[in-house]
């Protein structure tokens, strides 16, 4: 099974974690099934970025992103070239490393 590892994130896991993930499973509900409660304000139906995440190792081994969720990271603040959002990420077979950023853009938030 694949390693999902999390840096620390001041909020989220602040002592960063790591985990075995299934393969297929979305990212956004791997993280949160350790623990790691990521904003999803869309439901996962990618039309926000609230889920947004830095893929530091393992990019390459991922599917590549639809059109429709390169239109959102668009939008995403922080973005960089190993960006994705974790409700449009199935894990895979390989390792992966992700960082959280600081901040997310939400209109709405329960926070």
């Amino acid at each position: 099974m694949p390693r999902i590892t999390v840096l620390p994130h001041a909020d989220l896991c602040p002592d960063g974690v790591s985990f075995d993930a299934r393969p297929g499973m979305l990212l956004c509900d791997a993280l949160a099934k350790h623990g790691v409660e990521i904003e999803h304000a869309c439901a996962k139906s990618c039309v926000c970025t609230t889920c947004h995440v830095l893929v530091r190792h393992g990019f390459d081994s991922l599917r590549a992103a639809s059109d429709d969720e390169e239109d959102q990271l668009g939008k995403a603040w922080g973005l960089e070239a190993h960006s994705r959002l974790s409700c449009q990420v199935a894990v895979g077979q390989n390792d992966l490393e992700i960082e959280i950023p600081r901040y997310t853009l939400n209109a709405v938030s329960e926070h």
